[in-house]
């Protein structure tokens, strides 16, 4: 890294890009899950617009055909699935703000005593040199 970084600020800044990688992994997931639990709700207002008793529905690489009550209940199932994941990333990417920011101020504080350190030692040297 840095040769006028400490151990320690290093060891601080590898751990704030190793929480940002994760925090953005969870980002990730969580628009990927919302995507997919927008498309559930579109096709299950669909379903519930529909005066069909029979409906298709695709599975794998074929579509087959399946009663709307059976289909309503899948449908509704995933949803009730993608709120339950998405409360969990919610709570996971607030836990990652937090440890995000504590972090950055411990990296601040640890710059700021290595620019103090470095400050000292240019003032002893200046004095030592008139």
């Amino acid at each position: 890294m840095n040769q006028n970084l400490s151990p320690e600020a290093e060891k601080l800044l590898i751990k704030f890009q190793t929480l940002q990688q994760q925090f953005q992994a969870v980002a990730i997931q969580k628009e990927t899950f919302t995507v997919q639990k927008n498309e559930v709700s579109k096709a299950l207002d669909e379903l519930e617009k529909s005066d069909s008793g029979d409906v298709y529905k695709s599975v794998g690489p074929i579509i087959i055909k399946t009663e709307k009550a059976e289909l309503t209940k899948d449908l509704k199932e995933k949803l009730e699935t993608f709120d339950l994941r998405l409360k969990t990333l919610n709570s996971q990417e607030e836990k990652f703000k937090e440890k995000l920011k504590e972090n950055q101020e411990e990296i601040q504080k640890a710059l700021t005593a290595v620019a103090q350190v470095q400050e000292d030692t240019k003032k002893d040297e200046d004095k030592s040199i008139a």
